[in-house]
Formats: structure tokens, C-alpha cells, sequence
């Protein structure tokens, strides 16, 4: 089981250490698409309309004017520069050793600025959406797509993906559909369900937790997965196609 999800759009930066070492990084077939893209980025960043061009308001000023010298800012594990709604809720400093481990493993980050990192891969804190195009790279989605298709291809072959990522996301790679399975959170009231955004990241970050810190083997099929999720919401499995992943709704109350 691989868990896959977006990175959060603040981060934190880490303090003190070592900038990031390329070579360590997972997935170093992508490290010359990551420079193209950090280049781009610098360049756009030190620009007089670097706000506008990233789609970013005043109070990231800090955030953009620190994406002009991330080769040289302090790199920290994946876990803990992501500090969002979702990873709140997946509360990794809170897991014990045995889970973190596996959290490791089977965490992998589609990232706008790094492609695809594991969880314990150490980055600096950066402000890059993935629906942002940049000189000389365009749509960072479309730019990502095909690359990742290839690097992720060995390291998510026979392995249940359980989708956690928001749409933005999801663009920049389509795993195989039959090994898939989308996580979507809805609200149900007097039989109306109605889809929800900010307690989606909450909810697929407890989803997170959930799968890691529960006992028994991970989830290997989407059936298997959907009693996962049952043991501690309500739920139903949509099967999937061909093309379309299989779908996890997980239903709260109104």
C-alpha cells in the first residue's frame, strides 16, 4: 500500500541544517526536471510582479522572496515542512517509532516544486502551486505528468495507491486505474450529501493516520480497503473502470 498525497500549501521552515542534497532524494531521475523547475522559480520569485505571477497575496512575501535561494535554505524531512490541515490530523510527531517507519515507506508527495518525494526526504520550505505555469516549463501539471509516469512506475507496481490528493494534484499523474482508489469525503443531512474541502483534508489526514497506526496487515485491494475505512466511518466503495480508479467515499454527518 503506498498512501499518495498533495503537499499543504503553507509549509514550515525548517530552522537550522544542511540545504537540500539532491542525490538523496527519492526518485533522482527527476532531480534534472527539479532544477529546471527551482530555476524557473527563482527567476519568477525575484521578479517586481513575483506575487502576482505565483498567485499569492502580500502576507507570502517572505514565503516568495525565500523561493529565490532555496539551493542554499535549511532542508527538513518532508513531514515536517508540510504543515497543513491534513498533516495536523495525520499527526506524524505523534506516531510511535514502528509507525513513522512505516509512514516512510508508504507516504509519497506529489509536489509541484519536486515532482514526487517519499515522507522522510528533506526539502526546503518553498510557495509553489501546482496550478501555477512557469517560463521555459509551462503548466506545471502537464509539465510533471508524463515524467512522473515514468519514475513512479517501478516503485507503485502491485501496490494498492490510496489517493489522497486534491484535484490540483491529481492532474500531474494518473496512476493505473485497477490499483487506485480515490479518497472523497462528503457530508450527508437528511439524505443530501454534499462535498466538503476543508474537512476532506482533515478527514483523508485521519484516513492517513488510520491506515497507519491500525493493527493487521495494510489494505492490498480496494475491498479491503473500504473495511479499513469502516472500522472507523461510515463508507462505500465505487468500483472503478478501466480508465476511472476506484472511488472511497467516506460519508460524515451533516
Amino acid at each position: 500500500m503506498l498512501i499518495l498525497l498533495p503537499p499543504s500549501e503553507g509549509k514550515t521552515p525548517a530552522a537550522h541544517g544542511p540545504a537540500v542534497e539532491w542525490e538523496s532524494l527519492s526518485f533522482p531521475a527527476l532531480n534534472a526536471s527539479r532544477a529546471k523547475v527551482l530555476e524557473a522559480l527563482g527567476t519568477v520569485s525575484a521578479h517586481e510582479d513575483a506575487l502576482a505571477l505565483l498567485g499569492v497575496g502580500a502576507s507570502l512575501k517572505a514565503d516568495v522572496e525565500r523561493n529565490t535561494r532555496l539551493h542554499a535554505e535549511p532542508a527538513a524531512p518532508a513531514h515536517q515542512v508540510y504543515s497543513g490541515v491534513l498533516y495536523d490530523a495525520l499527526g506524524f510527531n505523534s506516531l510511535t517509532a514502528t509507525q513513522r517507519r512505516k509512514a516512510s515507506e508508504s507516504v509519497l508527495v506529489v509536489s509541484a516544486l519536486w515532482g514526487a518525494i517519499g515522507f522522510g526526504d528533506h526539502v526546503p520550505a518553498y510557495r509553489l502551486s501546482m496550478g501555477t505555469a512557469l517560463p521555459d516549463v509551462g503548466r506545471l501539471a502537464s509539465f510533471w505528468k508524463p515524467q512522473l509516469s515514468a519514475a513512479l512506475a517501478e516503485r507503485t507496481e502491485g501496490e494498492l495507491l490510496v489517493d489522497c490528493r486534491s484535484s490540483t494534484y491529481a492532474a500531474a499523474w494518473t496512476p493505473p486505474a485497477a490499483q487506485t482508489v480515490a479518497v472523497n469525503v462528503f457530508t450527508e443531512a437528511n439524505g443530501k450529501r454534499t462535498v466538503v474541502s476543508h474537512f476532506a483534508k482533515h478527514t483523508r489526514g485521519e484516513f492517513a493516520r488510520h491506515l497507519l497506526t491500525r493493527r493487521g496487515r495494510a489494505p492490498a485491494t480496494p475491498q479491503q480497503l473500504l473495511k479499513a475505512a469502516g472500522e472507523a466511518w461510515t463508507a462505500e466503495l465505487v468500483e472503478g473502470t478501466a480508465r476511472k480508479a476506484h472511488a472511497l467515499n467516506i460519508i460524515l454527518p451533516g
